[in-house]
């Protein structure tokens, strides 16, 4: 038997993140679920006890401290301890942005587990939304917005157990990379990026030679002076406004940076490229020249 409390709520449109159920549960020796599956994603977080989780063929022996993911549509099976039976909290929620939070935190159907020393802060989440469990605007955006804290401490205090070195190290590049496409147009520097990412410059420098074969700094100039030919290529922006659209707050230091990689300087590429551009467009003049004189020939 269970001793539980717990919530169902009806989500009859679709969002981003949305919670479908919570709760907290105390359970008596050997109690046990599934194994079955769930249509949405649900979290369970360990706040005493022990217990065991199976899933995908493995099994996880946990305790007070240690949660886990089930996913939806996926078999899952979860026991009590016989002597030191688990109470434990939950949440499900689904939304279009579920996964890919999931993922950006390290969870995923290969590493479900997770640690989190912030066990108080969890239960008194669960418990606001239960709170506030009416079918109406006011708490369904509350219980919502809870949700997003709900994660978000998981998110920053969580170590997913059993993940692979390599794969941290992946994603702290994809983040750094995804950092720098969304501001390369700022005066950032590799600190930022390094801070943005949650680790220390060197341990960043090692990841991007590994994987990257260059440095952070780079890839960095690489990205802006690729930016910047795209724009000397398709505008008549001044020099100046390329560099400052490229994060350059000094055009002579982006002229400097361009001329390294490029072996010459912006105005250089662009009358070179307007060049080839205008050779271009008479070559196809020309080619329709002679497609109209070869057609008149032959009428």
């Amino acid at each position: 038997m269970e001793k539980a409390f717990k919530l169902d709520f009806v989500n009859d449109k679709a969002g981003t993140l949305y919670v479908n159920c919570c709760g907290c549960s105390q359970t008596q020796p050997l109690h046990s679920f599934g194994p079955a599956a769930k249509p949405h994603y649900l979290i369970h977080f360990v706040l005493s006890g022990k217990g065991i989780f199976r899933f995908h063929d493995k099994e996880y022996r946990l305790e007070a401290g240690y949660g886990f993911l089930i996913q939806p549509g996926e078999l899952s099976f979860y026991q009590a301890d016989e002597k030191d039976p688990w109470s434990y909290l939950w949440v499900g929620f689904a939304g279009t942005k579920a996964e890919e939070y999931l993922g950006a935190m390290g969870l995923s159907a290969r590493h479900p587990i997770f640690t989190c020393d912030r066990s108080e802060e969890l239960y008194a989440i669960v418990r606001d939304m239960m709170e506030h469990n009416t079918y109406g605007v006011a708490d369904d955006l509350r219980r919502n917005g809870q949700l997003g804290v709900f994660l978000s401490i998981i998110a920053d205090s969580a170590g997913v157990v059993a993940k692979d070195e390599e794969d941290k190290g992946n994603q702290y590049v994809k983040k750094a990379v995804s950092f720098i496409q969304n501001n390369y147009c700022n005066p950032i520097r590799i600190t930022d990026v390094a801070e943005y990412v949650c680790i220390n410059r060197s341990y960043l420098y090692t990841l991007f030679e590994n994987y990257l074969g260059m440095s952070p700094q780079e890839f960095l100039t690489t990205f802006r002076i690729t930016k910047a030919r795209e724009l000397l290529d398709s505008t008549d922006y001044p020099i100046e406004s390329i560099a400052l659209s490229c994060g350059y707050n000094d055009a002579m230091v982006f002229s400097k940076a361009f001329h390294s990689m490029k072996g010459m300087s912006p105005s250089q590429y662009r009358k070179q490229s307007h060049k080839e551009k205008t050779r271009e467009q008479l070559r196809e003049v020309e080619g329709l020249i002679a497609q109209l004189l070869e057609n008149e020939q032959k009428s």
